[in-house]
Formats: C-alpha cells, sequence, structure tokens
C-alpha cells in the first residue's frame, strides 16, 4: 500500500468516525427535545402518544382534587377551547392553585389523560410562560370569530 492509498484510508476513517459521531449527537437531541403542546392541540391528536411534552394552560376552577393524606392530585388544565385531565404524584408548587396558569411535563396515560412527572407554576401575578400565553391568546381570538355572526 502506497503512502496516498494510506492517507486516503485515513481520511475515509476519519470522515466515517465524524459522520457516526454526528450521528449519535443528534440521535441525543432529538430524544431529549420537549415539544409544548397546549389543550386544543392534544386533544386534536397532534401530541405524541409515547415521548414526554410539555402542555399548558389555565387549571379550571372547580377541577383540583387530592384526597386526604394522598400526594396523588388531579386538576383539568384548559386553553379555554378544549380540556385535559392532568394527574401528578408529588408536591405542587407553592403558587399552584386553581384559575392559575401551569405548565406540566410528562405523556399521555391510556386513558387519555396526561401523568405529569413535573408541575411548574407562574412565579408572580403577572407572567405567563409564552407558549401559553400565546396558546390562550390563538384559542380566545378563535372562540370570537366563531361566536361572531357570519356576514
Amino acid at each position: 500500500m502506497t503512502a496516498r492509498q494510506r492517507r486516503m484510508l485515513l481520511v475515509a476513517l476519519m470522515v466515517v468516525g465524524v459522520g457516526t459521531a454526528a450521528a449519535f449527537a443528534l440521535n441525543a437531541f432529538q430524544d431529549n427535545l420537549l415539544y409544548f403542546y397546549s389543550p386544543s392541540d392534544v386533544t386534536a391528536g397532534k401530541a405524541p402518544q409515547d415521548r414526554n411534552f410539555r402542555i399548558g394552560g389555565m387549571v379550571t376552577d372547580g377541577s383540583f382534587h387530592r384526597p386526604t393524606g394522598s400526594m396523588e392530585a388531579t386538576f383539568v388544565l384548559s386553553d379555554y377551547a378544549h380540556e385535559v385531565k392532568v394527574r401528578y404524584s408529588g408536591v405542587l408548587p407553592d403558587l399552584f392553585r386553581e384559575g392559575q396558569g401551569v405548565v406540566a411535563r410528562g405523556k399521555l396515560g391510556s386513558d387519555g389523560s396526561f401523568i405529569a412527572e413535573e408541575v411548574l407554576a407562574k412565579h408572580d401575578e403577572n407572567y405567563m410562560p409564552p407558549d401559553v400565553a400565546d396558546s390562550l391568546k390563538k384559542q380566545h381570538q378563535e372562540a370570537i370569530r366563531a361566536s361572531q355572526p357570519a356576514t
């Protein structure tokens, strides 16, 4: 084998190695992405069934239930157009309450409810996560358009 052939083989092996490393890195990055879906998206079937994602909305008044002495909590998230039941086991944030905006991370259960692994509540009265605010604004505008008589 000549020196030129050895260099070409070395370059080819380096290209294959870099390509393999890039493929592994992109695959790991794709597995760690958490997409945001509104309750309307989840109800429409746009959310993945087998992966974690984030859902955000307002906690519906009167929907929060936690049996005495249990860490299991259920509540309903709404974007004013559709609602999704959320189940969570653990300590909820101090600012969590009905009528408040929250974002939850988890996946869909077999019964269509959202099984949350983490629940985040907004940190003050004026803040709402941008994804949640955009989704609620969009749903509100669609509801206004739907309620107006056709001309």
